[in-house]
Order: C-alpha cells, then structure tokens, then sequence
C-alpha cells in the first residue's frame, strides 16, 4: 500500500487540507466535555482507517499538541509499517506481561509530536487481550500523559474488539471508503456501534476520487443528519 506521511513542506496540499479539517472538527467535539481518547474504525477491510490515524496525529502533532498512537488491530497491525518502525514488542507484549511499563514499549518516530505503541506480534486471543483490565488502564494512564491518544482498531463488523474499546474512549471516527461500501453495510457498522453506547464523533468518506465532483470528505457530528457538515476531502486510502 504506497503511503506517506504530511509533511511540513505538505501543509497547503488538498490532502493535508483534508485533515486540518478533521482536525479542527475533532476539536470542535471537545467544546462542552474533553475528547482525548479516539478510537479510528472502519465497516470493514481495506477502508484508510490506518492511514487516517497515521495523517490525523501527524495533523495534530503539527498544531503543537503531543499525539499517541495505539495500534490496537492486533490482527493485522499496520501502524509500525506507516511510521517505519519496529514491531518485534508492542501492544500485544505489554498485554501480557504484568510487570512491565507501557513507557517500555512506546517508540518515538520521526515525527515531532507523535509517539507510537505497534501492536506487536500477532496473539492468538486478540479480543481478550483488549478486552482486559489492563488494557483499559493502559488508555486511562497515557490520557494523563498526552494530548490525545488515537486508537486504531478492526473493523466494527467483523470482530468484536472494535466494539469493546468504543466504551472506553471519548469518541469514535468511523471510516467509510468512497465507492466500496454500500450504504446498508455503512448503516451496520453504525448501529453496532450505538449497541455499545460509542459517542460517533463523525464519518470520514475516504478514497474518493479527487477528479471528480464526488471528491468530498465528509464530517457528520454525532446527532441526526441535520448536524452533518461536508467539507473539502482526501483521496489516501
């Protein structure tokens, strides 16, 4: 999957544009009660969900804010790939091993601002594992110790590990690929999600062609659809 990071040079491209956008609606959330803790999913495989984590804490990083990265996706972990990074340990190490420190296991990138914790090898009782008590102290304990933490997940539909750590964030951004999902399985993922009481922060319509009118990110604050806002958008999948 060919795939780069925003970078300063970047910053008045259409796709960093995109997530300043997604930025500044994510802050806009925060106005009566504090969204720090956001978990990115998706309605299935292959939606940007790991490449709108990746742009979105490199856009917040460059606001002057500091960003954790989780790669909670212990099935397929990406985001050691995004940021070029190891994944010998990670996530799934720290879940398992009681006497351990997360600081142990968060690396540093290249990216001023931006930490990462990869998801590590892959276990072979992912949901367990991010359902523990453990993990639930983990994001509690890095909250205090970072702006905001973004969570990559698997897809809401096809495992239950999304819909466990919906109910232990602030808020959810639900990922939807322009032209691969059909509405119907959109409105699923939607209303598994409300099953387990996530606040949706919103919807980002990724992949959509940017030479054509359809090239639009789409932002829909949680509410009805009379809330919803549209806003210039990105292509990167």
């Amino acid at each position: 999957m060919a795939f780069s990071l925003i970078t300063h040079e970047e910053t008045k491209s259409p796709i960093s544009e995109a997530y300043r956008t997604l930025r500044t609606n994510v802050q806009f959330t925060s106005v009566d009660s504090k969204t720090k803790k956001i978990m990115i999913t998706s309605s299935g495989p292959r939606e940007g969900k790991s490449t709108t984590v990746a742009n979105l804490a490199v856009s917040i990083a460059q606001s002057g804010k500091s960003v954790l990265v989780i790669d909670a996706d212990l099935r397929n972990p990406t985001q050691h790939k995004l940021f070029q990074l190891g994944n010998f340990e990670g996530l799934s190490s720290f879940l398992v091993q009681d006497q351990e420190d997360s600081h142990n296991f968060i690396k540093e990138t290249e990216i001023p601002g931006v930490k990462v914790l990869t998801g590590g090898p892959i276990p072979p009782n992912p949901a367990e594992l991010v359902g523990s008590q453990r993990m639930k102290r983990l994001i509690e304990e890095v909250s205090e110790q970072f702006d905001v933490v973004l969570i990559d997940t698997p897809p809401i539909i096809a495992v239950t590990d999304a819909a466990i750590l919906a109910q232990q964030v602030d808020g959810v951004i639900l990922v939807l690929a322009a032209g691969e999902v059909n509405k119907e399985y959109a409105q699923l993922a939607k209303e598994q999600l409300d099953k387990v009481g996530a606040k949706i922060l919103g919807a980002v319509l990724n992949k959509a062609d940017m030479n054509t009118s359809d090239y639009y990110y789409y932002y829909y604050y949680h509410g009805t659809d009379d809330n919803k806002k549209k806003h210039k958008g990105h292509k990167h999948g």
